[in-house]
């Protein structure tokens, strides 16, 4: 079993061991898989989910008038789903792409959310006017008035799904085909 990829997930290499997979086929199989697998598409796609994402964000909370941390799983999922779909990658860099732009996602939907909570709470300040102000020091106060332990929570477990929807996995009847051939 050393001779298999380490970016392959543990319970593949279970199966693997489990089915009596010939070791040559299945390399052959993985190297077929990655031939077809785009990092540049799935983290372009990827990046536009996050926007998407973000963007949602702030219009769940302008509605509600609530800052929604539970949408960071949200778009963990959304995000893990399209870069899986977009980038057909196995490797362990779609689903690192997929947690990257979910944190930076999450980050930013919080940010839009505080930004619109401080302008419907100002009489003189309209959203834009808040988003042009933005310092360095504004950015971090906002940040340590909104998340809590509980948002935190949220961007790990979003961060955890994406990961892990981030990655095509290789499917059982693929490795049946790699099965070592039965002597009689």
């Amino acid at each position: 079993m050393e001779d298999f990829d380490p970016d392959i997930d543990f319970e593949v290499r279970q199966h693997v061991a489990a089915l009596q997979i010939d070791p040559a086929k299945y390399q052959h199989l993985i190297d077929l898989r990655r031939t077809t697998q785009h990092l540049p598409r799935a983290v372009l796609a990827g990046s536009i989910g996050a926007m998407l994402g973000a963007l949602s964000w702030l219009g769940i909370t302008a509605f509600t008038t609530f800052q929604v941390g539970a949408m960071a799983i949200v778009i963990g999922f959304s995000i893990g789903g399209v870069v899986r779909l977009a980038g057909k990658g196995i490797d362990r860099s779609f689903g690192l792409t997929a947690v990257i732009l979910t944190l930076a996602a999450s980050a930013a939907g919080t940010l839009l959310s505080g930004c619109w909570m401080i302008a419907m709470g100002s009489e003189e300040a309209a959203f834009a006017d808040v988003l042009n102000s933005l310092t360095p020091g504004l950015i971090t106060q906002i940040y340590r008035e909104v998340l809590t332990p509980m948002n935190l929570a949220y961007y790990g477990v979003a961060a955890a799904a994406a990961y892990w929807l981030g990655i095509q996995r290789i499917r059982r009847h693929e490795m049946a085909m790699c099965a070592l051939e039965k002597s009689q």
